[in-house]
């Protein structure tokens, strides 16, 4: 019954969301990129199945869940109760602005415009928006917390029209265009902050956004300061760096998540002024992140640090995968997909959603981890304004419906396999204007199916589509009598005549893979099924005594359907029942996703012994 109650209270939230698809209006920047992005989200939209159920936990037991008062605290009464507490209230508002983009839920707006409104209260008469005394401005995380003060009152901004939030970030932005630089009297924003200029160079990406929103040079201007400042002597090397070696354990002191940070404001210049020096150096940094640092769940870092080539430690002790680089990784991808449209960037965006990113919030509670390692539990908490992943992780699930589908070069592509309705507008080939309704039906991830309903405001020609899994196996689509075979990792594009109703039907099997424990876990294979990694669950198996010593099959691997065998209060129903050997006896293991592994506290496994 309990399950029911929820599955219909989803189900309302949905249809609440679909009849106020068309009514957000968007304020957008006033200054054009130069570089124009290739692929654009689609606006209007409603996910449902397992992301749009993720989406739903994410809204409802966290983000509305969020107390002002607590990350509020340290500007009403300053000094804060911890050095980067400033960094809360902009996180929340990314987050809530972005969810609210999607869902027109008027009670996250009305928590968002009752936060801002006190927020923006707090706010001194220079514009200083931080939670430290006088004596201690500009030291530690300062600027850091300013940064997200701008980006977060962007966001709201963006969405609302609000001139007061807009206000407030270009005072904030003013502050610290006033306060660093390199002329005589300023102080180096080098020094302003941690490791080796990182942390307060990633004001970067506000600042870029925020010559754009406003149209004033001195915010471009200050860009091209921080970018100067990233090459000095007491600096990063960013960019000098990564076109020495290539690697980012050479960029300043290899921090992971100010590194990341710093990388999307350099995009975001990228765009705006399109020198292509910086776009190359940053497709060197993807490129040796993705290769040499990232673990099979689409994470990095080891205590919050690049490490190493392979080096891939999964313990709580070893403090891998921290929240914050999880979420900023992702932002990083997406900014790359939007700018390339290449689906490189997307297959990365599917990895680490599906596994660590969801991993990282507890479906039955809404808490979070810090850290979320492959082996042993998730150290999920629950509290607000203390930990800086417990409120990046909701950044990075708010981010969701601007990688599910969109426009590629003007064409309609589906990237992600996902149930749900999306609205755009497209060019016909005959050049007309056409507004296009898909409904997705599908049970993915559980099977290899998808159904997609086409409706086109008018009968005529022109293509869409499909973007085609590195993970999916004999895909085929059929539109009518017509078939067509897809090639993994690719687009697979469909140009005919569509008319209303017009039917899709997409078929393919989800690969089950065998993934080597490479330097960190020598004999340990690990299993994939599709874009989800799958962990033991020691709750799931209350017959053994230990998961260690588990032993799995890896050349003649069978799954079987395992979901009856879940507890009737677990979140998410797909389980598979895997054939091991358990102190040389075979035994039926039972495993599910990652991301929904160690939902109740229990101890999991993801790498296995290999028989």
């Amino acid at each position: 019954m309990k399950i029911l109650l929820t599955l219909i209270l989803i189900f309302f939230v949905f249809s609440l969301q679909a009849v106020n698809l068309n009514k957000i209006k968007l304020y957008e920047p006033v200054i054009s990129n130069l570089v124009m992005d290739k692929f654009v989200p689609a606006r209007y939209q409603k996910i449902e199945g397992f992301l749009g159920y993720r989406m739903n936990v994410n809204l409802e037991k966290r983000l509305l869940l969020i107390d002002s008062t607590t990350i509020l605290s340290g500007f009403r009464k300053r000094p804060g109760a911890q050095v980067w507490l400033g960094e809360h209230v902009g996180k929340f508002l990314f987050s809530a602005s972005n969810t609210y983009k999607y869902t027109n839920d008027i009670r996250i707006k009305k928590l968002t415009d009752d936060i801002v409104r006190q927020y923006i209260a707090c706010q001194l008469p220079d514009g200083y928006l931080g939670t430290y005394l006088p004596q201690d401005y500009w030291t530690e995380w300062d600027v850091w917390a300013h940064k997200y003060a701008i980006i977060g009152l962007l966001n709201y901004y963006s969405v609302t029209g609000d001139q007061k939030a807009l206000n407030a970030a270009k005072n904030a932005g003013d502050l610290i265009c006033n306060t660093f630089g390199d002329e005589t009297g300023k102080r180096d924003l080098m020094i302003a902050g941690w490791h080796v200029g990182l942390a307060p160079g990633s004001i970067l990406e506000p600042m870029a956004d925020l010559y754009r929103y406003t149209g004033e040079k001195k915010y471009l201007n200050f860009c091209e300061y921080i970018l100067r400042a990233f090459e000095h002597t007491n600096g990063p090397k960013i960019i000098s760096g990564l076109e020495k070696y290539g690697r980012v354990t050479k960029v300043g002191n290899g921090k992971a998540y100010e590194m990341l940070s710093c990388f999307l404001g350099i995009l975001k210049y990228y765009k705006i002024t399109g020198d292509l020096r910086y776009l190359r150096a940053l497709e060197t940094a993807w490129t040796d992140i993705r290769n040499n640092r990232t673990y099979i769940t689409g994470t990095s870092s080891v205590d919050e640090h690049f490490q190493e080539d392979g080096i891939m430690p999964a313990e709580n002790e070893t403090k891998m995968g921290e929240g914050c680089v999880t979420t900023t990784w992702m932002q990083f991808n997406l900014q790359l997909l939007q700018l390339t449209g290449d689906l490189k960037y997307s297959e990365e965006i599917e990895r680490i959603i599906y596994n660590h990113l969801l991993a990282a919030e507890n479906p039955q509670t809404g808490c979070v981890s810090y850290y979320t390692a492959l082996q042993g539990a998730k150290p999920y908490k629950c509290d607000q304004g203390f930990s800086c992943c417990l409120s990046s992780i909701p950044r990075g699930i708010s981010l969701i419906p601007d990688v599910v589908w969109g426009k590629i070069n003007g064409v309609f592509s589906i990237l992600m396999v996902e149930a749900g309705v999306v609205t755009d507008t497209i060019i016909a080939d005959n050049h007309s204007s056409v507004s296009l309704t898909i409904e997705s039906s599908t049970n993915f991830p559980l099977e290899g199916s998808v159904k997609y309903k086409i409706t086109p405001s008018s009968t005529t020609k022109f293509g869409m589509n499909l973007r085609v899994p590195e993970w999916a196996k004999n895909y085929t689509a059929t539109v009518g009598k017509n078939s067509y075979k897809g090639i993994p990792g690719s687009l697979l594009n469909i140009d005919r005549i569509w008319s209303k109703n017009d039917i899709i039907n997409v078929r393919f099997e989800i690969l089950v893979e065998v993934i080597s424990g490479g330097k960190s876990y020598p004999g340990k294979i690990a299993l994939k099924r599709g874009p989800q990694v799958l962990a033991v669950d020691k709750l799931l198996n209350t017959e053994l005594e230990s998961l260690k010593g588990l032993n799995c099959e890896s050349t003649r691997l069978k799954l079987t359907d395992g979901d009856k065998l879940l507890p009737s209060d677990w979140s998410w129903k797909q389980a598979y029942a895997v054939p091991m050997k358990v102190d040389h006896k075979p035994r039926s293991i039972l495993m599910v996703p990652f991301s929904e592994a160690g939902q109740k506290g229990s101890e999991i496994e993801t790498w296995l012994g290999a028989q």
